[in-house]
């Protein structure tokens, strides 16, 4: 896509978390196409290696990190490769999520807590570890890839709907913390999204006549937005979540 001048991300450096979703080559490329030197930190089921071949493509530098991203020690470490081979970290992009849904009488505890430990722990964790770099060099941009069950309820998905509140909350409160100190952060909630091209079968589903757009969402609608709130063109922009759903907020 072309970048605008002042969404240049030419000489920063960035630092992306994965998952199984198969979202991460689409940003991870967004960043690097914008200028980013890009370190994509993940399981080795997830989809970093597509993400760091993305990068590539690209012509810019990918940096492929084996962590467990709900481990303080694994994010430290991650981290501070990034500073050593990078030099800097200037962009966090908080994407690591899993999708759960189930009866609220019926979620196990384990669960529960796997869910919160991969979509709101990770961000916890890689958000201070890398903010901690970013207080120190007095400038940052954290990103984080949320959802719109921040703002609704959806039927089997309290766990769900509860992980997306806390990443809103961590966003809004965070961006409070640290505006002074020259980080922002915000964060983009996600509609029902696939990375997976339409097909005629999938236009007739119930989801997509419900949605205004009359189609689900797909990575790169999120890769512009993405760009910007990592540029510090957005520098009078902090504490936000963004919405891109096709209007289905709107619809509610």
């Amino acid at each position: 896509m072309p970048i605008p001048e002042e969404w240049n991300l030419i000489g920063k450096a960035a630092i992306i978390t994965a998952d199984r979703r198969g979202w991460t080559p689409f940003l991870a490329a967004a960043l690097a196409e914008a200028g980013a030197d890009v370190a994509i930190a993940g399981a080795t089921n997830s989809d970093a290696a597509d993400a760091a071949r993305s990068v590539e493509t690209q012509g810019r530098r990918a940096l492929q990190i084996t962590t467990d991203v709900t481990n303080a020690d694994d994010v430290e470490a991650m981290t501070q490769r990034v500073v050593d081979e990078f030099g800097k970290v200037d962009i966090l992009v908080n994407n690591a999520r899993a999708e759960f849904g189930k009866p609220f009488e019926d979620v196990l505890e384990d669960e529960w807590q796997r869910l919160m430990d991969f979509n709101v722990k990770s961000m916890f964790l890689c958000s201070q570890a890398v903010g901690r770099r970013m207080l120190a060099q007095e400038r940052g941009h954290i990103v984080n890839i949320g959802s719109g069950l921040a703002l609704r309820g959806l039927w089997n998905s309290v766990a769900a709907c509860a992980a997306s509140g806390a990443v809103a909350q961590i966003t809004s409160s965070l961006a409070l913390e640290w505006s002074r100190r020259g980080i922002r952060v915000n964060a983009i909630g996600a509609g029902w999204i696939t990375p997976e091209e339409p097909t005629a079968e999938s236009q007739r589903e119930l989801l997509v006549r419900y949605l205004p757009s009359r189609r689900r969402g797909h990575p790169n609608d999120l890769c512009g937005l993405l760009v910007y709130l990592a540029s510090d063109a957005c520098d009078f922009v902090t504490g936000q979540t963004i919405y891109i759903d096709g209007g289905a907020l709107a619809h509610a």
